[in-house]
């Protein structure tokens, strides 16, 4: 069974419900890991799709067909939804392996390239600084991509996930330092809210 919204979210259903680790002997900071930064959590702006769709266009016109796909995900994609007012963005190529075919292009628009996750999905992520975007490329049919656009769809659809959802950032976000230890005290609620919605099975 497989994602039907669009045909580069062709992942299989079973690999999208699996959530693969990648190697936890890899280095991925490409330019070393950075250091401790006071988590902002805002609530809900309204100027952030604006600003996505701003993003969205210089991106579209520098990688032109290059760029499979582009989707904003993440809590900045989400009305209502309190989050860092960072923009996260996905963008599908051909071959994140390839690098030379895009991060020249993205560079030039001021993008840096952060993270290399050859053991993860080819997952590369290249950061802006002004607007603070973080721009995460995989692969066509990659099933963390699907993830991220179904959580999406999922919580602007249902007002007690979101909402749920939103409390545990809120909490996790408390006085935190690092991304990865507020990522690691709102998993739960996460993985539970994937749950409710593997349940519910596959979009039509």
């Amino acid at each position: 069974m497989q994602v039907s919204d669009s045909p580069l979210l062709q992942a299989d259903w079973q690999a999208i419900q699996t959530f693969e680790p990648g190697d936890p002997n890899e280095n991925p900071w490409v330019q070393g890991r950075p250091g401790p930064e006071l988590l902002e959590i805002s609530a809900y702006d309204t100027a952030w799709p604006q600003t996505y769709l701003q993003l969205y266009r210089q991106i579209t016109k520098t990688m032109k067909n290059r760029a499979l796909a582009v989707e904003h995900i993440g809590a900045t994609a989400v009305p209502y939804l309190p989050a860092k007012p960072v923009i996260d963005i996905d963008l599908i190529v051909a071959d994140p392996e390839d690098e030379a075919s895009y991060i020249p292009a993205l560079q030039a628009l001021g993008y840096v390239l952060t993270v290399r996750e050859r053991s993860w999905y080819g997952h590369r992520m290249l950061r802006l600084q002004s607007p603070r975007v973080n721009l995460h490329i995989f692969g066509p049919a990659c099933p963390e991509h699907a993830r991220h656009c179904l959580f999406r769809d999922w919580l602007r659809e249902h007002e007690d996930d979101r909402q749920r959802y939103a409390e545990a950032k809120l909490t996790a976000g408390q006085g935190e330092h690092s991304v990865i230890a507020y990522n690691e005290k709102k998993q739960a609620v996460l993985r539970d809210v994937y749950s409710r919605l593997f349940t519910a099975g596959p979009r039509p």
